[in-house]
């Protein structure tokens, strides 16, 4: 193949469409993610929200480390089939912002065992800034608008007494990531028809 030098506006047009192609390609993959992990944490906030409530026992909150398992364990099998693709620098983007505030979440998790803090707020606040910034990369205003209510909705836990804010932990991150995740769904849905 014969290499080809391209002038100003060449180069602009395929930076432009790399771009668009990676922006399409990261919108497709994360309706997916964002419905893995939106359901799961609604899920296990549910299912520890029934074991405090009814056993008042405190051991019970070892079921959130399901959130990890089930979730990459549900996104391996449904990406396991699907061609794989060279990473481009907003994937890599995109993946560090998550890793960062994924690692971040876990600290935050095991201090709360030997420290008293508010761990669902942090959290909520937390997964709300890493969710915008996926909105703000991938450029989708409902994936944005899901990560600030989000990072609003971090006051919840504050007013809420006792085991509801596990469920209002739940719900937030349903709203952060489920109905954005179906949106992002249907529209590369209309596109691909």
């Amino acid at each position: 193949m014969e290499d080809k030098i391209l002038n100003e506006k060449e180069s602009l047009e395929l930076i432009s469409k790399m771009i668009q192609n990676s922006q399409q390609k990261i919108k497709a993959g994360n309706g997916v993610t964002f419905l893995i992990f939106g359901y799961t944490t609604l899920l296990v906030s549910v299912v520890v929200y029934y074991l405090l409530k009814t056993t008042h026992n405190q051991l019970y909150n070892l079921v959130w480390l399901g959130i990890p398992v089930i979730g990459f364990t549900l996104l391996y099998l449904f990406r396991k089939d699907k061609p794989k693709y060279n990473k481009t620098y907003i994937d890599r983007v995109i993946s560090n912002v998550w890793l960062v505030v994924g690692s971040g979440v876990f600290f935050v998790s095991f201090a709360a065992g030997f420290v008293r803090i508010p761990v669902l707020a942090v959290l909520i606040l937390l997964l709300g800034i890493a969710t915008t910034i996926t909105g703000l990369v991938i450029k989708f205003k409902p994936v944005v608008i899901g990560g600030v209510l989000g990072m609003l909705s971090f006051i919840l836990p504050f007013i809420l007494l006792g085991y509801e804010q596990v469920l209002a932990y739940g719900i937030c991150v349903f709203i952060m990531m489920v109905i954005p995740g179906h949106i992002l769904n249907y529209k590369r849905g209309k596109k691909n028809v």
